[in-house]
């Protein structure tokens, strides 16, 4: 035994215990306000400060508690103006207390203060009640402890009792009372270790939490709820277990909450385990999908079912989209019976929690905001609609289903979003040239609009717009150059964002010898003039191989409008430098205006920088495109698509378009003698078929 200056005894027990160590063992658990019976186990008898007998004391500890209490009912001094007025009934009105039974009670900050006071007692004995600083200690801890719940949720909110003790037993920490948490920590122990022995003991009670439901207030059906969970477990390994899901979700509910939110705490609860386990997000997506079946069937479906609800779903889903004018009639016209038998419940299992949760967001037709459209469905519906144009429909159909389906390969989001409604509009990318006319800026940022609106990215060449100053016949006046035009197509891809499904993507591209190539680089910065900013939309410089010679050289490099040098935009190559040297011979002499001189490499400098400062203007090489372009014999390569992922050339009277779908490699693994290896058969029908799929929506579009 140790003795303190006081001439106390300091129990064996906490000698050689560290604070982090306590902190780690403890199990969180006290209940404020409770009876009087606090502190007076025999694991507190080691706690007494003084040398007779804690149990003779007992009695006189409690009287001397509980005349504290009437003396100081409120546990807080005169809040001066830098403290949050935390005993304002005003403010503690908008705070409840869940306490572990699920029931909801008023927030009472003197329940943490005589809890305090007991655990100073507990240590020190009743002269510490008397003390006027072990008062004001306790009411200074309280005001932290209470400060620390309402920043954490400054509108207002409901705090567990867990966490209202979690924050006692760290404000006594920082405080530096360790011997007094250090029993708050043993107590808390001991309780938890009392509860759980009552509870083996106890014989199970009726679920006293209830829920409302269907507008009615009934009982928590927890053999239900823990069914799920467990289903949504099953068959992901020894890691994913049910227990945690289920507690963590009963600490999140409260007495007569929504059964909505039941399912929703059940979710986020498994979500949360993500981080621990990867697995989890298949148990998260399964309850996700339990939530997606009931808002489209209207009723409970375990997924064991889902088989048999599918098949009497899917004609129904189909009728309700036509009727609603999200679908086109002639979906009707498959045969709908066999279609829904076609689908297969089993692969709903197949998703991941992020994959399943953005159909639902962006994806799955509604009505109202009502979902009407389950996965299988969704696949089924993409499948139908790049079938409706086969002979044999049918069995297209299902053929194109099974390797969405099963992952093997999936369209692009244009095609999803799309297939079988109303709006054929299937294809990717757009390509276009802008001309150097008003009439034609403005159609192409009408065509933009419409594009964008069902799904479409786009890619447009700017590089015929004449320059800022340059002379324009009609009013001779000037013109204010490309920047103006770029921020109305920034605008409108913000404004058209494909109807709240995601935002509008447009990439411009400019040729390295465009007069207003400087400011274009600029277009994204964060600084300057934002009326000549263009924070939301892709830019790229189309630069040709002379620019990147003359860098390499040290030499000069020379900027034109368009509208004096209007061949340059068609050349590639030997051509381009030939014109190009002439017309630079030309602005030497000054036979044309406006240009501007500089040094190659300062150019190329200003790129990387601004490149690596906003990541835009992307860097594409004009030259490499064109000689490499197989369409060389009916016109040029002006710029790239969005993602700079295809060259076509484009001109007044073509527009290139882009149809893009995805091979999912991983899944035409086979295992060989060597281990994995490429399933080549596999990939050569998912091939076929994929092709098939692309062709149809070329047709359809």
């Amino acid at each position: 035994m140790t003795v303190l200056p006081c001439g106390r005894k300091k129990p064996q027990i906490l000698e050689n215990t560290t604070p982090s160590a306590l902190m780690e063992s403890r199990t969180p658990d006290i209940v404020w306000g409770r009876d009087a019976s606090l502190f007076k186990s025999s694991s507190f008898k080691l706690q007494a400060s003084r040398s007779h007998d804690f149990n003779n004391r007992k009695k006189n500890d409690m009287q001397l508690v509980e005349s504290t209490t009437k003396i100081n009912p409120t546990p807080f001094l005169a809040p001066p103006q830098d403290r949050i007025s935390a005993d304002s009934p005003t403010l503690l009105a908008h705070y409840q207390i869940i306490r572990r039974n699920g029931a909801v009670v008023p927030f009472e900050p003197a329940k943490i203060a005589v809890a305090m006071m007991k655990a100073f007692l507990a240590v020190h004995g009743t002269h510490g009640a008397a003390s006027a600083s072990v008062r004001e200690t306790v009411d200074v801890l309280t005001q932290a402890v209470v400060r620390a719940l309402m920043r954490s949720r400054p509108g207002g909110g409901t705090f567990h009792i867990e966490d209202v003790q979690d924050q006692a037993e760290l404000g006594l920490m920082r405080g530096g009372h360790h011997e007094i948490a250090r029993a708050y920590v043993l107590y808390r122990e001991r309780r938890t270790q009392e509860r759980a022995h009552t509870k083996e003991q106890a014989a199970p009670v009726a679920p006293t939490m209830h829920v409302l439901e269907g507008g009615q207030r009934v009982p928590l059906d927890l053999q239900h709820l823990q069914r799920l969970i467990n289903d949504a477990c099953a068959g992901l390994g020894a890691d994913v277990r049910p227990e945690p899901i289920m507690a963590e979700t009963m600490r999140n509910l409260y007495d007569g909450v929504p059964m909505d939110e039941v399912y929703k705490a059940a979710i986020l609860a498994t979500r949360t385990l993500i981080e621990k386990d990867p697995d989890y997000t298949y148990a998260t997506a399964r309850l996700l999908m339990h939530t997606i079946a009931k808002e489209v069937l209207g009723k409970e479906v375990l997924h064991a079912d889902m088989g048999q609800h599918y098949a009497q779903y899917f004609p129904q889903f189909i009728k309700k989209g036509v009727d609603n004018e999200l679908l086109d009639p002639q979906m009707l016209q498959f045969d709908l019976q066999r279609l829904g038998s076609a689908l297969k419940a089993g692969r709903d299992l197949k998703f991941d929690y992020l994959g399943l949760q953005t159909l639902y967001d962006r994806y799955f037709l509604h009505v109202r905001k009502q979902r009407i459209e389950l996965p299988q469905a969704f696949f089924m519906r993409v499948a139908m609609g790049l079938a409706l144009k086969e002979i044999d429909r049918e069995a297209r159909a299902i053929e194109f289903y099974e390797i969405l389906s099963s992952f093997d390969f999936m369209s692009s989001t244009p095609t999803l979003f799309n297939s079988g409604t109303l709006r054929s509009q299937l294809s990717s990318c757009y390509l276009s040239t802008v001309p150097d006319d008003l009439d034609g800026i403005y159609e192409l940022i009408k065509e933009n609009a419409l594009l964008s609106k069902f799904a479409g990215g786009l890619g447009n060449d700017w590089t015929r717009v004449r320059a800022l100053g340059s002379h324009i016949k009609g009013t001779n006046g000037e013109s204010q150059g490309v920047v103006p035009f770029l921020k109305v197509v920034n605008d409108t891809a913000v404004a058209v964002n494909q109807g709240g499904k995601r935002k509008g993507a447009v990439c411009t591209y400019l040729e390295t010898w465009h007069l207003d190539v400087e400011e274009f680089l600029e277009l994204r910065k964060n600084t300057g003039d934002d009326r000549r900013r263009t924070h939301d939309m892709n830019t790229a410089n189309w630069i040709p191989d002379l620019f990147m010679r003359r860098v390499m050289e040290k030499g000069e490099w020379t900027l034109f409008s368009p509208s004096t040098t209007p061949d340059l935009h068609d050349k590639f190559g030997s051509e381009f430098e030939k014109a190009y040297t002439n017309y630079e011979t030309q602005a030497k002499q000054g036979l044309i205006q406006p240009t501007k001189t500089l040094q190659a490499a300062d150019l190329w400098r200003k790129m990387l920088t601004m490149l690596f400062e906003t990541g835009h203007p992307w860097i594409t090489f004009k030259d490499a495109c064109n000689v490499r372009s197989p369409q060389q014999h009916v016109g040029v390569v002006h710029s790239s698509n969005l993602c700079t992922e295809i060259t076509l050339n484009t001109s007044d009277t073509e527009t290139a378009v882009c149809n893009l779908g995805s091979v999912n490699l991983i899944q035409h693994l086979k295992q060989g003698a060597n281990g994995p290896e490429l399933d080549h058969d596999k990939l050569k029908r998912t091939v076929n078929t994929a092709m098939r799929m692309l062709d149809n929506v070329i047709d359809i579009n």
